[in-house]
């Protein structure tokens, strides 16, 4: 049984409408996938009407990706099998949305100075339905050569104290957590062992997410090294953590893949023990 809970479509940073992520996510025989674009669930129903006209089964779980600040630091927080309908928190995410356009607007207003001009309009071109991410922003200029690709961008322009970059003012990890389970859902650490930190500032990021109310975190995604896996199931273990998995698939490419390579240690619970839909489905 394949299982992935970590995945975009262009309603953020994805390329693949919800309707080409279900229709890749069956050819890699995919079972359960959660919709997971940052901080928006606009996809969602889309996905879910989609798959209700496939012949093959597959669970959608409602999914989202929510920004929060810490320390300095930009920290995903996964909302898993929330109530995607909910008022309150669709309210809540039109405020990380708002932010986004704040942000978008400073990083435009910054690389004009430096004399490139109208990246903000390039950039929601290129988003289309989707939130504006800093992705949109690298892939205009790496269209107009301005720099030879994603890396190059974020070096000169968008990483920290470089010419463009623009701090967001996101909520905190326990506010995520508390939007998240006040809409039903889980809240996991995402991708924790991509982050530029050093094995002591993780640490303290998952106490710290734990002391906050949150349910479990990824032990397995894309690009992990056997012993930053390791590491996370023993942060995992160390915590009371349940354990999560997906692919954070944003385009297919040759290093990341929908339910590839996702398999959890047996001795962690996972993210998805209580949820019955899924029992069913692996006893069936």
């Amino acid at each position: 049984m394949k299982i992935d809970l970590h995945s975009h479509t262009h309603y953020s940073d994805g390329k693949l409408s919800p309707e080409e992520l279900i229709t890749r996510a069956h050819t890699m025989q995919v079972n359960v996938l959660a919709i997971t674009d940052h901080d928006t669930v606009d996809g969602i129903n889309q996905a879910i009407d989609y798959q209700a006209q496939q012949k093959r089964e597959m669970q959608i779980l409602p999914g989202v990706e929510i920004s929060t600040s810490w320390h300095n630091f930009d920290i995903h927080i996964l909302g898993l099998n929330v109530d995607h309908t909910d008022p309150q928190f669709l309210e809540r995410l039109e405020l990380q949305s708002q932010e986004r356009d704040r942000r978008a607007q400073k990083m435009s207003d910054k690389l004009a100075k430096v004399g490139i001009d109208n990246v903000l309009q390039d950039a929601k071109t290129l988003a289309g339905v989707g939130q504006l991410t800093r992705a949109h922003f690298a892939r205009v200029l790496v269209e107009r050569n301005v720099v030879k690709d994603f890396d190059s961008v974020f070096k000169k322009y968008l990483g920290k104290g470089k010419k463009a970059h623009v701090k967001p003012q996101w909520i905190s990890i326990q506010e995520a957590i508390q939007w998240i389970h006040d809409a039903g859902g889980k809240a996991v650490l995402a991708h924790p062992g991509h982050y530029d930190m050093t094995s002591k500032w993780l640490r303290r990021l998952v106490e710290e997410f734990t002391q906050g109310g949150g349910d479990g975190m990824e032990v397995t995604h894309s690009h992990l090294s056997r012993d930053k896996k390791a590491l996370l199931t023993s942060l995992a273990e160390e915590h009371n953590l349940q354990a999560s998995s997906g692919s954070d698939f944003h385009y297919p490419n040759r290093w990341t893949e929908l339910g590839k390579n996702l398999s959890l240690p047996e001795h962690l619970v996972p993210i998805w023990h209580d949820w019955a839909l899924n029992k069913q489905q692996a006893a069936s």
